[in-house]
């Protein structure tokens, strides 16, 4: 690992365990080795996510910062952006021309675009077109639909 990348991830999560961000706590999987981070965050208020605590996982590339985190969710979400393998369809966690990574972001700013995402689905950019179809033209059924999804699979522990 480079000392680079190793000041950095050391400064970020010094920074994310002092003052993280609502909902969100983010930890090493193995102490001081940040290869390999565990999320818990809180669906965010005012969404049908609201009632669910949520396991992410954040691969750490050796090339971070100038390759993105893979992050993947751990807990099932019925979400448009995210699949049943946990993966998210998001443009800051790929790689330019495609996405919109740049090395300034971190991965503090990562995890609240995540928790943003929740609240707000991208339908025009799915990963599951059906459920992407259900919030465009059904959103009360996408609502309660994932209401019950997040009360199956995210309850608060």
């Amino acid at each position: 690992m480079s000392s680079a990348r190793s000041v950095r991830l050391a400064r970020e999560m010094k920074t994310l365990c002092s003052k993280p961000p609502w909902g969100v706590t983010c930890t090493p999987e193995k102490e001081d080795i940040f290869d390999v981070l565990s999320v818990k965050m809180f669906g965010p208020r005012g969404s049908p996510y609201e009632a669910g605590l949520f396991k992410l996982v954040i691969n750490v590339p050796e090339r971070y910062p100038f390759e993105p985190p893979q992050v993947k969710f751990v807990t099932p979400v019925y979400h448009p952006n995210i699949d049943s393998a946990g993966r998210i369809c998001l443009n800051m966690l790929k790689m330019p021309p495609k996405g919109s990574w740049l090395p300034t972001i971190t991965i503090e700013t990562l995890l609240i675009s995540i928790q943003t995402l929740l609240a707000n689905p991208n339908p025009d950019d799915p990963l599951v077109t059906q459920i992407a179809l259900e919030y465009k033209y059904d959103i009360e059924t996408f609502q309660e639909n994932a209401r019950n999804y997040t009360k199956e699979h995210a309850r608060h522990a």
